[in-house]
């Protein structure tokens, strides 16, 4: 299941990602906005977030006018590993090397085709392990406190 979430700028670019899931055969559910009255987009990107952390969805797209904001606000929820792009390439080696589970996108800097082939290049890659499992672990020390840096 994928988390849907986006502010008022966004809502013609989540339209374009719902038809992409669709046509992928992809479960998603949608947490807001739906008006095109100007919102506080924290509020869509933590609900989509949360549902991502507490497992509830196993990632989430979430839209914004740049992505910058929204994807901030998302990558304050413990859990999340925000990837904001705005190419295809970016994407994938997110998903690929930092097993991002939170893809975020802008409206204003991406039309709606160019943000499905973000899209889909992010939803059809694999984690690849090894490594990066490693950095990824590193990460959620940080997150968590408890990460001891090392002298190189």
């Amino acid at each position: 299941m994928i988390a849907l979430a986006c502010d008022h700028t966004a809502l013609e670019m989540k339209q374009g990602i719902k038809d992409l899931l669709d046509e992928m055969g992809l479960e998603y559910r949608d947490y807001g906005t739906h008006t095109p009255e100007s919102c506080d987009y924290p509020r869509f990107g933590y609900r989509a977030a949360k549902a991502v952390a507490d497992g509830v969805c196993d990632r989430a797209i979430i839209l914004c006018g740049t992505g910058e904001g929204i994807g901030m606000a998302a990558s304050k929820v413990k859990g999340t590993r925000v990837c904001i792009a705005s190419d295809a390439y970016s994407a994938e080696l997110s998903k690929r090397h930092n097993n991002a589970n939170v893809l975020a996108m802008g409206a204003r800097v991406l039309g709606v085709e160019a943000a499905k082939q973000i899209a889909r290049a992010w939803l059809t890659a694999s984690f690849e392990g090894g490594r990066h499992q490693r950095r990824i672990d590193m990460i959620a020390a940080i997150e968590n406190g408890t990460f001891e840096d090392q002298e190189d």
